[in-house]
């Protein structure tokens, strides 16, 4: 299995196994190696796990449609109309407030949350049920008071959501195959 290493400033081990299938993990500079080849060894049922999933994915979706650039103008100007509003809601009941949303097609992720405050997400939420669309708002909005994803973070996404785990769970096992429908 190749692997690739990024160091950084980071406090803490990260994985991600991409679209692709690729592994990586980042890590802090200080790390040392063979605290690193431990970690990796640990996680590596989920790696093998996670990159069949990958497989049978892509063998679904060679024939699931893609779509044209049309498709995500359409879905961008839809995020537009219906994130915004959510937003607004969802800010109240986590007692947020936020700066500008941006709405982006982007393979690796379905939102984020800038420390200025600003919210991104993606146009391709459109495609989701409409409980995974409001997870997401709200994971974003939460990391207003937590920009992290601690025990504080999680307990207040479930404050407003007490059904987010499901939701979460919808969002991590079909997620993957609504990014493969984007083009090229």
């Amino acid at each position: 299995m190749d692997i690739e290493i990024r160091r950084s400033g980071r406090r803490t081990v990260a994985l991600e196994v991409t679209s692709d299938a690729r592994v990586i993990v980042r890590a802090p500079y200080g790390l040392p190696e063979a605290e690193l080849k431990r970690f990796i060894k640990e996680k590596s049922p989920w790696i093998e796990k996670a990159l069949e999933r990958i497989r049978q994915r892509k063998e679904e979706g060679s024939s699931r449609e893609k779509l044209s650039m049309e498709d995500l103008h359409r879905l961008a100007d839809q995020a537009l109309a219906v994130i915004p509003a959510k937003a607004a809601r969802y800010a109240q009941q986590v007692g947020v407030s936020y700066g500008r949303i941006t709405i982006r097609n982007q393979r690796s992720r379905w939102g984020s949350c800038s420390s200025k405050g600003n919210l991104n997400f993606n146009c391709l939420l459109m495609l989701m049920p409409e409980e995974v669309l409001d997870y997401v708002i709200v994971h974003e909005l939460c990391h207003r008071k937590e920009m992290n994803h601690s025990e504080r973070f999680w307990r207040e996404v479930e404050r407003v959501l007490p059904d987010y785990r499901e939701r979460r769970k919808w969002l991590k096992e079909h997620g993957s195959a609504v990014i493969d429908s984007m083009p090229g």
